[in-house]
């Protein structure tokens, strides 16, 4: 009798997730959008249930914002020649995002000051609500925006670091 011969159903299922798991790229742009996206995604929607129109605003402008200029910042200093430290790479991955963060909330924190500061002296009747939030929004835009971005960026050089030391070999 003839037999059919049936392919085996795992083959090539090993191949296409070997390809996608070999490295994981760090691009900025991405980074920045998403570090837009995310909380002025989940403050609107914080906005939307308690009804706080004033939230609403702030997840578009100062929160979404401060975040998206937080990534873009720590992710062009991470790409510099900050990034190529040895302390940066060889640290332990809780360190480096830890240091990151508390730098991101620190600037935020300027940020709101200089922010406050500038306004105050243009508009001397300081009736602005936002200006009110900066003090809230900025450090803490800061601190998660560089904390996700310090997190996928140590990600992405710690496996592409691996790869090359297993290719070398």
């Amino acid at each position: 009798m003839n037999q059919m011969k049936y392919p085996k159903r795992t083959d090539g299922v090993y191949d296409i997730k070997a390809v996608g798991s070999k490295k994981k790229t760090f691009v900025l742009w991405r980074e920045v959008v998403m570090a837009y996206m995310a909380p002025a995604i989940m403050a609107g929607i914080g906005g939307l249930v308690t009804a706080d129109r004033g939230l609403q605003i702030a997840a578009l402008t100062t929160i979404g914002g401060a975040s998206a200029l937080m990534a873009l910042m720590i992710g062009l200093l991470l790409r510099s020649r900050v990034g190529h430290l040895k302390w940066v790479i060889g640290a332990p991955h809780l360190v480096v995002v830890g240091v990151f963060a508390m730098a991101g909330s620190s600037f935020g924190l300027y940020a709101a000051w200089v922010t406050s500061v500038s306004v105050e002296s243009m508009i001397p009747s300081n009736h602005m609500a936002w200006v009110n939030r900066v003090w809230i929004d900025f450090p803490l835009s800061g601190f998660i925006a560089s904390t996700i971005v310090t997190w996928r960026w140590r990600l992405a050089v710690t496996t592409n670091f691996s790869s090359k030391r297993r290719s070398e070999k």
